[in-house]
């Protein structure tokens, strides 16, 4: 991005023959079949957890266990700025087609898999396509929808995530218990045969080709960076210890590959994520607090399940009902929010609010006994969903409103990127604290006689099963543990939750364009100013 172009509101400035929005009619059908394309991906975040056991027992390997997540994680996230920057120079629609032919075909391998290996090896194809979805989908909206009408489409979106989330663990655990873990990938055909469907007959975008050149370099060394910071914080830290050699090495080794893509972006001419993006207060700012969001959500909607299962002994199925308080707090929140920012074309309150109620989730879910009646319960879940809801895809929109509408793609997928880098990052945070602080609790419940068992204790935690075969008094110490270890998590959250705070506080505000502007307002005087300022 060259700092000579205006910073017109994204979607609005006619860079490349103007903007091309749609009606509400013609958007509700495009609507469809991105929701439906950005379900398969969030779905599939979730939906293999509850299979695990299945998988492991029919191919006998636990020791590749975290590799089938990993694979998916690692490749979605390495690959979502290639999608958004790529289809910045050869169209959304063709891309975002590419990609959903690419997750089915993974998913369609992945169910036919004869063992882990192939499992992992077409979870990772999954991945690459789910990467596209995600991203490609926020960018299309960006394309086809003002700024200042986009937020009450944007809420959809962020119900589509959250019930995704949900629907996940109880769908796994309903087909998992009925047909088999197979059918978690077969699943996937129909949803995914009606987005190809819809996105193939309605999302007819002109495209302006011009000149190009795809940054290889940078793209090999974003994916070699990430794929070594994923391989340091879920598998190699967990595993082997986070002071060995291997650890070390692979986060050294991030560091080093993440400065040299700085380095590889600022010189080329087409860069994969545009470095002048960041001179904007408005996407730097925002883009940290996704990161920062992204990293205490995960732990909620990892730990919450895990909670349900062993300490209230509710089967998979089950659990994923008990989840529903969440849900109904993320539809609750975003729609309304979306609504109201369209109405408005204000958005800086949300992110404001959406801290301070997940925050506070956190503090009312670090509380969490053996005792906790299920009411109390589903209405921190409720709080946790509703804080969720008000920020998960608002700064998306604010985001894609500060950037000139070339680079829609790229700064969109840069902010689904980030977001999934911290749940990244949180998730093997979340689970490094629970590992050492479970030992701690358990030393400390378990009686100096029997201290010996702290480690047997330790690794029953480990598995739902184990633990519900345990004998009283062990069990009641293991649970006691698990439980006060899940509190330690959920408190880790907060300091991260307070950056993500001050940033929505000092990120400034860019009132969203309208259909009609192809400039921004001449009377948002102030609001200019300050994008203009956050620009440069």
């Amino acid at each position: 991005m060259s700092t000579t172009e205006p910073a017109t509101a994204g979607g609005a400035a006619p860079t490349d023959g103007g903007p091309n929005y749609l009606s509400h009619k013609q958007i509700l059908v495009v609507l469809g079949g991105l929701m439906a394309g950005m379900f398969l991906a969030a779905l599939d975040q979730s939906i293999v957890g509850t299979a695990l056991p299945q998988i492991v027992s029919e191919f006998n390997s636990l020791d590749k266990l975290s590799w089938v997540v990993t694979a998916y994680l690692l490749t979605s996230t390495a690959s979502t700025p290639l999608w958004g920057k790529i289809s910045d120079l050869y169209g959304r629609r063709p891309l975002f087609i590419a990609a959903i032919v690419t997750f089915l075909a993974g998913s369609v391998l992945a169910a036919l898999s004869q063992n882990i290996e192939m499992l992992i090896g077409f979870r990772a194809v999954q991945g690459l396509g789910a990467g596209g979805l995600m991203s490609l989908a926020f960018a299309t909206i960006g394309d086809v929808i003002p700024p200042r009408e986009r937020g009450k489409y944007m809420g959809y979106f962020g119900a589509v995530f959250g019930l995704s989330s949900v629907a996940g663990p109880l769908l796994g655990g309903l087909l998992t218990d009925g047909p088999g873990w197979r059918w978690i990938f077969w699943i996937n055909l129909p949803i995914g045969i009606v987005a190809l469907g819809i996105v193939g007959a309605v999302l007819k975008l002109p495209h302006v080709r011009r000149s190009h050149k795809i940054d290889y370099l940078g793209a090999a060394t974003v994916s070699a960076a990430v794929t070594a910071l994923l391989l340091a914080v879920s598998w190699s830290g967990p595993t082997n210890g986070w002071g060995t050699g291997t650890t070390l090495a692979l986060l050294i080794g991030a560091v080093v590959l993440a400065v040299a893509f700085v380095v590889i972006e600022l010189r080329v001419a087409e860069p994969i994520i545009p470095m002048d993006l960041f001179k904007g207060r408005i996407f730097s700012g925002y883009a940290g607090f996704a990161f920062l969001l992204g990293f205490a959500m995960f732990g909620a909607l990892i730990f919450l399940p895990l909670y349900l299962q062993a300490v209230k002994d509710l089967s998979p199925t089950r659990s994923g009902l008990a989840l529903l308080p969440m849900i109904v707090g993320i539809f609750s929140a975003s729609i309304p929010s979306g609504q109201l920012m369209s109405r408005t074309g204000r958005y800086k309150i949300y992110p404001i609010i959406s801290a301070v109620m997940v925050g506070g989730a956190m503090v009312l879910l670090s509380t969490l006994a053996l005792s906790t009646p299920y009411w109390q319960l589903a209405i921190y879940m409720f709080v946790m969903g509703a804080g969720l809801g008000l920020s998960m895809q608002i700064t998306v929109t604010a985001a894609q409103n500060s950037v000139p509408r070339v680079h829609m793609g790229s700064a969109t997928s840069t902010m689904t990127f980030f977001r999934s880098m911290g749940g990244a990052i949180g998730t093997a945070v979340y689970g490094a604290v629970l590992t050492s602080r479970l030992k701690v609790h358990l030393t400390d419940l378990v009686p100096q006689a029997a201290q010996s068992m702290v480690d047997r204790l330790a690794e029953a935690a480990n598995s739902v099963q184990a633990l519900h075969l345990l004998q009283e008094p062990m069990k009641g110490w293991a649970l006691h543990g698990l439980v006060d270890a899940m509190d330690d998590v959920f408190l880790v959250s907060l300091p991260f939750l307070a950056i993500a705070l001050v940033l929505a506080i000092i990120t400034p505000e860019q009132k969203l364009a309208g259909r009609e502007d192809g400039q921004q307002n001449a009377s948002d005087d102030s609001l200019e100013s300050s994008a203009a300022a956050a620009m440069h």
